[in-house]
């Protein structure tokens, strides 16, 4: 594997939608996982459990949307930048992104499933019941598994953004960092 070089990497920065959106959906997906994740185990049944669990659809639609945002903003006019490096590491990057986005739509599409088998609220809005409620469990453990492997994989996007900015040096890692005001 080549190391990226520097000069590639000073050529620019990702617009601020983009990174307002990428960062959004980072931290929506982190807080949905942990929600989803240890609600059961931190919280018990009644009121507050019921709640969070209502957020946590609001959430999950909340996601999906701004999904669909990010990749209508990024196939329309979201900037592009130079490739750091057009060796392996770039097809690894490539497949990454791929992944995360696939992971991230089989993670709305099943939760959105889900909260329909379920006949969930979202807001103030009843969802009709739809589909059999013997989908809960198996919808549930896919759902589960799916944001299991998303956050598996953005740990590793996480990793080799930190390798890039303490050990290479480059400015791959700034250019996705909101400007210092």
């Amino acid at each position: 594997m080549t190391r990226p070089t520097e000069t590639l990497h000073r050529t620019g920065r990702y617009d601020a939608p983009t990174i307002a959106l990428h960062w959004l959906t980072a931290g929506l997906v982190l807080g949905l996982w942990l929600i989803g994740t240890f609600l059961e185990d931190l919280v018990p049944k009644g009121g507050l459990r019921s709640g969070v669990w209502s957020a946590h659809v609001d959430l999950g639609f909340a996601l999906a949307a701004l999904v669909l945002a990010l990749l209508v903003w990024r196939r329309g006019r979201g900037r592009d930048l130079p490739v750091a490096d057009r060796g392996p590491l770039h097809r690894l990057a490539k497949a990454t992104h791929a992944a995360l986005y696939v992971l991230l739509a089989v993670i709305v599409g099943l939760g959105i499933a889900n909260a329909f088998v379920r006949g969930a609220s979202l807001g103030p809005v009843g969802l009709p019941q739809l589909g059999d409620p013997a989908w809960r469990q198996p919808l549930t453990r896919w759902h589960g598994l799916a944001a299991n492997l998303l956050l598996l994989l953005a740990l590793f996007h996480a990793v080799a953004a930190l390798v890039h900015h303490y050990l290479w040096h480059d400015a791959v890692l700034r250019r996705m960092l909101p400007r210092r005001t």
